[in-house]
């Protein structure tokens, strides 16, 4: 082992979570133990989540109580939220407000020297002026069925909603009864860009990063034994050691690199994607990357893996990465890959009404995934979760269901090369993820936590008596994809683990081409 290698494995520690079952507490008791400075950055945050812990629930019974009690301790709190699009994505917009007021009123509560510093930051990317009259018509369409959701509401309830709607106010016009309808001739100003990354530092000593945000919503078991649309897999990493630093300075950094004031800094171990306005944007869809470490991170190791390529993700669209891994397996007739999938986004398995964005993705995925199945013919193994029993309830799409079972949404984006580096990180292997949206992850190579994070995220999805070829980069993609073959063939409740195979006829039968760039989705 290399000298340098030696040194960062004495100086790292890293815990692995899986689920918010295990995350969830163990982010209460960081914010519970800092003792100067706590400084994060999520895309969703909300105060009304509820407390795990023990710790957090000897102080009260959700995350405003624990925001308190941090605060009346004289912990200094930096909190960066996302905000979105008004018109795209209107309640991910309304609930960004409604938490930062509830922080302010935890601020108030706490007393006047309590030192809480909370920004809503919109990615300041626009789309340019013909891009925005392309997409008027739409959006005004968009912004009428706004509207008339807001006018079925109750008059308090009408104005409780745009309390916590600021960027959709300044759109719409308000009628003497208290109505609203969309502004005439005023073309809005689209956002297609986010702050997507979910990291925290405490005392500058620990670092909290992955794929999972603070709400119920995300709040889910390892046996995920509940109604389809309330499962999340995610993982999340605690880690101590020099990557804390570069994390520390990165959330101090980014909101000035996307503003385009200052350029990114060098980092070793902390892995981006940044992105800033541009100084023209008249035809430009998206903003300008400045930084795409996590492409360049997943390029480079899948070139220098010799037997295994672990994934989870999300969304799997990126045609320029399927096409690299495609040629790494062409190169090397060893290597095999495990890719594990949701069996539908969201927005297919649990809303009947996707929008065009949604097909487009689909059909990006299914391009990709064929372009693996190319390079890797039978060394690859693509699947998807679900639970042991049979489904009952059935949407128009019938995505929410995986072989006559509940699908297990699948939200983490971890990526394992052999047992040498991983990546755990905020970032899907899509386009958006890679090149648009802020986004950040951790580089580990010390193999021993490599090894522990590829042991955890595989055992996770196998039956309890899985063997050691299940694990063994040699023989796991074949093991894995003829237990998922004999889980397809038996009846619901008789498999063993979780795993399926992935159904790419559904992605493929519903996906559809749009002529837009792909970082949309």
């Amino acid at each position: 082992m290399r000298a340098g290698a030696v040194r960062e494995m004495r100086r790292t520690s890293t815990q692995v979570f899986i689920t918010g079952a295990e995350a969830f507490p163990e982010l209460e008791r960081a914010f519970l133990e800092a003792q100067s400075q706590i400084r994060a950055s999520f895309r969703i945050f909300d105060p009304r989540t509820r407390l795990r812990s023990k710790e957090g629930q000897a102080v009260g019974a959700t995350w405003f109580d624990l925001i308190v009690h941090v605060l009346r301790k004289g912990v200094a709190v930096h909190l960066t939220i996302t905000d979105f699009d008004p018109i795209a994505r209107p309640s991910l917009h309304q609930g960004t407000w409604r938490s930062l007021r509830m922080l302010r009123a935890a601020q108030e509560l706490a007393g006047p020297a309590a030192k809480l510093d909370v920004v809503a930051a919109m990615h300041p990317a626009q789309s340019g002026w013909l891009i925005r009259l392309l997409f008027w018509p739409a959006v005004q369409h968009r912004l009428g069925r706004i509207c008339r959701r807001l006018n079925s509401l109750a008059p308090a309830e009408r104005e409780a909603a745009l309390r916590d709607l600021p960027g959709l106010r300044q759109r719409l016009q308000r009628r003497a009864d208290g109505t609203c309808r969309p502004r005439r001739l005023h073309v809005p100003r689209l956002f297609p860009a986010t702050h997507h990354q979910k990291l925290a530092v405490f005392d500058r000593r620990k670092l909290y990063i992955g794929g999972l945000d603070l709400d119920e919503r995300r709040y889910d078991t390892p046996t995920h034994d509940r109604p389809a649309d309330e499962t999340w897999h995610d993982v999340q990493v605690m880690i101590e050691g020099p990557v804390v630093a570069e994390a520390q300075a990165h959330l101090e950094s980014f909101l000035d690199v996307a503003e385009g004031t200052m350029q990114p800094m060098p980092q070793r171990r902390l892995l981006r994607t940044l992105s800033r306005r541009r100084r023209v944007e008249f035809w430009r869809y998206g903003p300008e990357t400045v930084a795409h470490e996590l492409n360049q991170a997943h390029e480079a190791l899948a070139g220098r893996a010799r037997r295994l390529i672990y994934l989870e993700t999300q969304f799997f669209r990126s045609l320029p990465l399927a096409r690299h891994l495609a040629a790494a397996a062409r190169n090397n007739p060893d290597l095999t890959l495990i890719l594990i999938l949701p069996a539908a986004p969201d927005d297919v398995a649990f809303d009947d009404r996707p929008g065009i964005d949604v097909r487009f993705g689909e059909y990006l995925q299914a391009r990709a995934l064929r372009i693996l199945r190319a390079g890797f013919g039978n060394r690859i193994f693509i699947g998807g979760a679900a639970q042991p029993r049979r489904a009952q309830k059935r949407l128009r799409l019938d995505r929410d269901r995986l072989r006559g079972a509940p699908l297990i949404y699948i939200h983490a984006k971890v990526s394992i090369f052999d047992d040498t580096a991983a990546i755990v990180s905020s970032a899907n292997l899509n386009g958006r993820s890679l090149f648009w949206d802020s986004e950040a992850g951790v580089y580990l190579n010390v193999p021993r936590d490599v090894q522990e994070l590829r042991r955890r995220t595989m055992a996770h999805w196998l039956p309890v008596d899985a063997g050691s070829h299940f694990f063994d980069p040699r023989t796991a993609a074949r093991a894995w994809s003829t237990l998922a073959l004999q889980n397809q063939n038996r009846a619901p409740e008789d498999r063993r683990g979780f795993i399926l195979p992935y159904d790419l006829r559904a992605a493929e039968e519903f996906g559809i081409n749009v002529p837009v760039p792909d970082e949309m989705v």
